[in-house]
């Protein structure tokens, strides 16, 4: 079989007009050059160059076959090129799952400004709760809040963020039951919440100095859903925890408000779920960077009970 690498060193020569300048573009020595350039004739078995001490020249076979050389080096130039934009280039088909709640209130609206900065990659975004897995259902990259990272596995774990869950109420209930000035005040509400046992909602608070109090109320309410949750503490169902991101507003607004302050829920990790940094594809890479620099900013507190 011929090396292709031949018809290469035979254009560089040509183009050049030397050996020893084409040994100096293709970092090889003359000698070695010069000896490939014969191999060539001889397997073509026709002589290619006319050499004389002064210069070279090509011979009727060389005019003809140094035409097709040139076209073999630029087009395998022409496909490294190729390949090294799309190696460095984001591009392709990239599937990223998501918690509900975290997806409807801050990584949606990163996602387009994502999409603009990487015009050549598609996402997939699956919105779910459910622990998905990252081999079995070619997922790239699990967006996931967790209270600990213990039982991540083989995946790999990128950090994007740590936050903390408010207490709030309706000031109206505020104002009917009285406002709690200790965790002990909470036994007075109907609470909502995420989940209950037994008729009741359980509140583990952490506090200042490394307090901590179990508290149980009377489950008024439950729903396996943040945002179907926020709407019953407005009208005054009952208190309930609530990722800060998803109150600032209803606090601004004169909605909601802030119990307990120095109390909260155990901080829930953000962080960014993968397979492997080997191989890792630009896409995958330039959306872990994206989420990195964004999501902290955009996320405030991260949500707790949530995958």
């Amino acid at each position: 079989m011929h090396d292709l690498n031949d018809m290469r060193y035979f254009a560089e020569v040509v183009e050049l007009g030397s050996f020893s300048g084409a040994a100096r573009a293709l970092d090889l020595p003359t000698s070695r050059l010069s000896r490939r350039i014969g191999r060539l004739e001889a397997e073509l078995g026709v002589r290619l160059l006319n050499r004389t001490t002064r210069k070279l020249s090509l011979t009727l076979a060389g005019e003809q076959f140094i035409r097709h050389c040139i076209a073999v080096r630029d087009t395998a130039d022409q496909a490294y090129a190729e390949i090294s934009r799309i190696v460095a280039e984001p591009r392709g088909v990239l599937r990223v799952s998501c918690p509900v709640t975290l997806a409807q209130t801050v990584v949606g609206p990163l996602i387009p400004a994502y999409l603009k900065r990487c015009p050549h990659v598609k996402l997939n975004l699956e919105v779910t709760n459910r622990v998905v897995d990252l081999v079995s259902e070619r997922v790239d990259v699990a967006l996931r809040v967790r209270l600990s990272l213990d039982d991540s596995g083989s995946a790999i774990i990128k950090r994007l963020g740590r936050g903390s869950t408010w207490l709030i109420a309706s000031p109206k209930l505020l104002q009917h039951v009285g406002r709690p000035e200790q965790p002990a005040d909470l036994k007075r509400f109907d609470a909502v919440g995420m989940s209950a046992q037994t008729g009741r909602i359980h509140f583990s608070l952490d506090g200042p100095q490394g307090a901590h109090q179990e508290i149980d109320c009377a489950a008024a309410y439950i729903v396996d859903d943040l945002v179907t949750l926020r709407y019953a503490i407005e009208e005054g169902i009952g208190v309930g925890f609530m990722p800060d991101y998803m109150c600032r507003e209803g606090i601004a607004q004169g909605r909601l408000e802030q119990v307990l302050p120095e109390w909260s829920l155990r901080s829930g990790i953000v962080h960014a779920a993968y397979l492997s940094r080997r191989g890792m594809s630009p896409a995958v890479r330039s959306f872990l960077d994206y989420m990195g620099e964004v999501l902290v900013e955009d996320l405030g507190d991260a949500p707790t009970g949530l995958v």
